[in-house]
């Protein structure tokens, strides 16, 4: 079997598991919040650190947060000439837009782990914290404007700089820049806390889905702007760079991750259409189970 594959098949094993659990009642969809945030604030950071402290800094690394920024912007300018031309009802609209503005980067992460070792998982994470950086500013306050919820006007900057990725990140940064070596110990603890990273994420993904049958061609074409468009801007953001090995493999399939989960979030809080946004993100989940590997397969370093 090619060694790629047997790579990729324990991760949709494990999608699958979290939906049998979840069938089985041995686990719920409320249950899956709390492993995501598990993995926010205790496995994803010292997986983190690890990574960057085994990689080798490249001047193309900079590039990948703003990629992630600019893909964000496209993907708003897109979505809502679209979305005005269709002419949807407000709050169904709100959850189109957010949910082609969030990339769903925790998705990817355990891909590129398996795929690329700490190389593919540190050059994720940057694009990661671009991506985030975006969801809880600018697409924040998309979500605000288009829910029917007035109790607020303001975004919660906070919660960007509250990120324990972003912290663990800098803190990695620094020790690397600093010629300073991770000792056995602190390798070892964080290396046994950030295992579980990968399979709680993916039997995460499959508590989340959930898909439903009302409104399914538009919910396909906001999966076909996020993953598709998206992989068009990935690829003019890659060549346009001249990004070579990882950095660009990672810039391409990241460009084209499917619907976040924050798009529930967002729906929820601010009384956006709950259901649409349910479908899109189900919908493109179970889409980006086998195209994600695809793209990852298909545009890896030669």
């Amino acid at each position: 079997m090619n060694p790629f594959v047997e790579k990729i098949i324990p991760l949709i094993l494990a999608f699958f598991a979290g939906i049998a659990f979840k069938q089985l009642r041995l686990l719920s969809k409320d249950d899956a919040p709390v492993l995501l945030r598990l993995v926010l604030t205790v496995t994803l950071p010292a997986l983190t650190i690890i990574a960057i402290s085994n990689v080798q800094l490249v001047a193309d690394m900079i590039y990948i947060p703003f990629i992630a920024i600019a893909v964000v912007f496209l993907m708003f300018i897109i979505s809502r000439l679209v979305g005005k031309r269709i002419k949807m009802p407000r709050p169904m609209f709100g959850s189109f837009l957010v949910g082609t503005m969030i990339m769903n980067t925790a998705y990817s992460l355990p891909f590129f782990a398996a795929a690329f070792g700490d190389e593919g998982l540190a050059r994720a994470t940057l694009f990661d914290i671009g991506n985030t950086f975006m969801i809880f500013t600018f697409t924040y306050y998309n979500a605000i404007k288009y829910g029917e919820n007035s109790h607020t006007d303001k975004i919660d900057w906070k919660k960007f700089l509250r990120l324990p990725p972003l912290w663990a990140m800098l803190i990695a940064f620094g020790w690397k820049l600093g010629g300073i070596g991770l000792p056995p110990l602190a390798f070892n603890f964080l290396n046994l806390i950030g295992q579980p990273t990968v399979p709680l994420v993916m039997i995460a993904l499959g508590l989340y889905f959930e898909p439903k049958l009302n409104k399914l061609g538009l919910a396909f074409l906001a999966v076909f702007i996020r993953m598709v468009v998206g992989l068009g801007i990935g690829l003019v953001f890659a060549y346009a760079l001249g990004l070579q090995g990882i950095t660009r493999t990672v810039v391409i399939v990241n460009s084209a991750l499917p619907i976040g989960f924050n798009t529930l979030i967002f729906a929820n809080l601010e009384n956006m259409d709950r259901e649409f946004a349910a479908t899109c993100v189900s919908i493109s989940i179970f889409i980006a189970l086998f195209y994600i590997p695809f793209l990852i397969y298909l545009f890896r370093p030669q």
